[in-house]
């Protein structure tokens, strides 16, 4: 019969799947899309604006740097993506920054590019989420206080999505990604047709505050320079997640390597079209940040007007942005398990779940990501500042590590390619400098302490499973030696338990003993006269607890033991009472419990625990009040195969 909460899991994440369907999970080319593509598309809901924010200091002049620099951030993109693609075809099973960086550059490097992937997939759980609900803040001004409750509670929705597994999570992420291309392309689409015929008043502008004054003194000299290179900085947020679908490339169908780089061009083509249009329609309607409403919103009502339209735009924001956390979710976990396996990870993290997914990265990346939002109050941007330092630092040595491999592989074509990893590792190495110098003291700093930090405590588990390895090593050259086995069987009385427990204790050794822990002084002299009339052959001992504890007199007593070279081995024998319902398992002592934790450090001592289920096993025959063989006795028991065979002395009746 399945337990309730067994029925509530599979309600919630479904049921669980076989090993061999992990085939049938991969994704075909529209999916993955949706799934690894969607942090990247959704970018241009925040990119040109993130870039405004900066060069707002400068007024309305700021716009006629927008698509310069716009231009120059979708050049980068084009290059970085036809990189991505030699990658793809280079790794097919998948060429993430740390398999390229530890591979080519060694183990160092590739710490490096893991650490800056695993914060900046954290990052992307947290910025993306809250710019999704800024949007819908944005159209409903009201539900401003609740925007730390609704980022969690599309943390939490993600999780449980993911958790379902790859080809659900695909499904659900389809529509919202494909309903804001549809409703992205309407806008840029009508925004130009407008410019084209000088139309621009469609409907009443809700009126949005201005961040600054439209005229002010304009920065010069290497103030200026230093304000573009740090809005060019800002709008590398774009990029973000252009390395997803290289991570990704085992999660697509066969051929693998085809399908992931037809998306990749997708992905690149749909991203470029996207921010070149937000940035030349901000311009054109003279679009500046305000404190309450999103770029993207207030070139909705310019262009869409205020009806249904502009509404199914912001619904369509906040479901890719928020959704667009899932390329984290489906690469955090994939990472965790490739380190895991290298010994980088806890091991943990390599296992899949009930519904062949990374489970325990899954919730590990939902948890973190959780606190981030909680600590910066869900403000998109106060959390872009520490976005993509990681994603370039990691484009750059994935591009290094891939000018390694030509050069070493010598492939046909390898000149051309390595020229090109080549020109993309110094271009975005130049960016990641930019990303660090610019915005530094506006929360990057975080970022350039955490990723040692990580690589800190990588390096840490590595070695602990390194020491393991040695630990546990058996050449299996030497002889087994015989040790003198002990058995000792903690008992409160001649009960079920402790006879199950006793049967047990008897087959797998001669030297059996029984104690109880006398913690109030009343009852023993009692139960010694109950047990030398049982006469069964096992030897009881009674230990005196003045200070009512069962656990330091048992402890003394193997202890004991083992000092005075009774036995090399001692196993301790705990009878368990297992009741039918949670109630019951409230209302007794979890006494067995005390007891292997009491010996969990223990050199030379095994717990073990003979149950006696309440209510569910077969009855046992009453000892004192029945005169009956050990043989019936044995039947009765959840030990009765392995007892079978040992002969005990006959019970005698009182």
């Amino acid at each position: 019969m399945t337990s309730p909460v067994t029925q509530f899991k599979r309600v919630l994440f479904g049921r669980p799947l076989p090993s061999d369907r992990l085939d049938h999970e991969r994704l075909n080319k529209k999916t993955a899309l949706a799934v690894l593509s969607s942090d990247a598309i959704s970018s241009v809901a925040y990119a040109t604006e993130q870039t405004l924010i900066v060069l707002a200091v400068m007024g309305t002049v700021a716009l006629s740097y927008i698509i310069p620099i716009s231009a120059v951030i979708v050049g980068l993109l084009v290059l970085v993506a036809l990189s991505y693609r030699q990658t793809i075809y280079a790794y097919p099973s998948g060429g993430g920054s740390y398999t390229v960086a530890k591979e080519n550059l060694g183990t160092m490097s590739g710490l490096v590019a893991a650490a800056a992937l695993l914060t900046d997939y954290i990052l992307t759980v947290s910025v993306s989420i809250s710019g999704g609900v800024a949007a819908i803040t944005s159209a409903y001004p009201h539900l401003i206080p609740h925007t730390v409750a609704i980022c969690l509670a599309a943390v939490v929705l993600l999780m449980l999505v993911n958790l379902r597994g790859v080809r659900e999570s695909g499904i659900a992420f389809s529509v919202p990604t494909y309903v804001f291309i549809v409703m992205m392309v309407l806008l840029i689409v009508v925004g130009l047709y407008r410019m084209a015929v000088g139309d621009v008043t469609v409907a009443p502008i809700v009126a949005a505050r201005a961040a600054v004054p439209k005229t002010m003194p304009l920065p010069v000299g290497f103030a200026l320079t230093f304000l573009i290179l740090r809005g060019f900085a800002e709008g590398c947020v774009a990029m973000t997640g252009t390395e997803a679908i290289s991570n990704g490339v085992g999660a697509f169908k066969s051929p693998s390597s085809k399908n992931a780089a037809i998306t990749l061009s997708w992905m690149a083509g749909i991203l470029a079209v996207f921010f070149i249009g937000t940035s030349v329609l901000a311009k054109h309607y003279a679009i500046m940040p305000s404190d309450t409403e999103t770029v993207l919103s207030q070139l909705g009502r310019r262009v869409l007007g205020n009806g249904a339209i502009y509404f199914v735009l912001q619904y369509a924001t906040f479901a890719i942005l928020v959704l667009a956390a899932n390329t984290a979710f489906a690469d955090f976990p994939r990472l965790g398990s490739i380190l895991a396996r290298d010994g980088y990870m806890p091991r943990q993290f390599a296992a899949r779940g009930d519904r062949l997914a990374f489970s325990n990265g899954i919730i590990a990346l939902s948890f973190v990501a959780g606190v981030l939002i909680w600590l910066f109050h869900g403000e998109t941007s106060a959390l872009i500042p520490l976005y993509a330092i990681g994603v370039f630092v990691c484009f750059t040595l994935s591009q290094a590590g891939m000018v390694m491999h030509w050069v070493r592989s010598k492939e046909p074509g390898w000149r051309r390619r390595a020229a090109l990893n080549g020109l993309g590792a110094v271009a975005t190495a130049v960016v990641s400098v930019v990303q660090v110098v610019t915005k530094f003291m506006h929360g990057a700093w975080i970022v350039v302490l955490i990723i040692p930090v990580i690589i800190l405590v990588l390096r840490r588990i590595h070695r602990h499973y390194e020491f393991f390895a040695k630990e546990v090593a058996y050449t299996g050259q030497a002889p087994l030696m015989f040790l003198h086995h002990t058995v000792v069987v903690p008992v409160n009385g001649i009960t079920k338990p402790a006879a199950g427990a006793l049967v047990y204790a008897t087959t797998i050794c001669e030297d059996v003993r029984a104690v109880y822990v006398d913690v109030d002084g009343r009852g023993s002299e009692e139960l010694q006269r109950r047990w030398e009339e049982w006469d069964i052959g096992v030897e009881l001992t009674v230990q005196a607890s003045p200070y009512r504890s069962i656990l330091r007199p048992l402890v003394e007593y193997v202890n004991g033991i083992i000092a005075h070279d009774e036995a090399d081995l001692v196993t301790i024998v705990v009878p368990e009472i297992v009741p039918r319902t949670w109630l019951g398992h409230l209302l007794h002592n979890k006494t067995s419990l005390f007891i292997r934790t009491a010996f969990l450090f223990r050199p030379n001592v095994v717990v073990t625990t003979v149950p006696y289920l309440v209510g569910r096993a077969a009855r046992l025959r009453d000892l004192v009040h029945h005169d009956e063989t050990l043989d019936d006795l044995r039947v009765s028991l959840p030990v009765a195969a392995s007892a079978a065979a040992v002969p005990l002395p006959r019970p005698v009746a009182t």
